[in-house]
């Protein structure tokens, strides 16, 4: 495994340890990892801190330059959040230990010139599915899902049934709900 990667996967198991959300992040500058992170969502009750956040403010205030010659390695694939941070810095490469349980927002990226490879790392894969599996509720919070329903992919995640994965919406995440399922638009929606 990329000794980055690892590095990521070793945050994601420290903030598992800590109660937290088993991803991990780290930010490499020519060859060197200036920030490490992992989600902390759970343990300072914030609903940005994300792995790839973390890694961001863990490396503290750098110049422009050192973000555009870096590179960010994440146990899972960056969602819309993390994706603009990683745009707005303009780092230009991501490389994602799996998107098996959360596509993530790689084509996005992509189309905004960030080179991204997702390896599909079975370490990577192994540590989310367990934890997927073991805190759903938890899981659901994190992704935007309801609490109470836990969504695998069949094809992604063998072993899960087909009612019980989500429909696929852009870049692999859930379909928007419609209002005739119930779901109603905020005021800023409404005009």
């Amino acid at each position: 495994m990329d000794p980055f990667l690892e590095a990521a996967l070793d945050e994601a198991r420290v903030g598992l340890a800590d109660g937290g959300i088993s991803i991990g992040s780290v930010l490499v500058h020519r060859g060197e990892i200036i920030g490490r992170g992992h989600n902390r969502r759970v343990q300072r009750g914030s609903p940005i801190l994300h792995a790839e956040m973390d890694a961001l403010e863990n490396a503290g205030r750098r110049a422009a330059m050192v973000y555009r010659e870096s590179v960010l390695h994440t146990t899972l694939s960056p969602c819309a959040m993390c994706r603009c941070a990683i745009v707005l810095y303009r780092i230009p490469r991501v490389i994602a230990g799996e998107s098996r349980s959360f596509m993530g927002e790689g084509e996005w990226l992509r189309d905004c010139s960030v080179s991204v490879e997702v390896v599909q790392d079975g370490d990577c894969v192994a540590l989310m599915k367990a934890f997927v599996r073991a805190h759903p509720e938890l899981w659901n919070e994190h992704i935007g899902e309801e609490e109470s329903a836990l969504r695998l992919d069949p094809v992604l995640w063998p072993g899960t049934s087909q009612e019980t994965a989500p429909p696929r919406g852009r870049a692999g995440t859930p379909t928007p709900p419609t209002p005739s399922s119930g779901w109603k638009p905020g005021p800023a929606a409404r005009g």
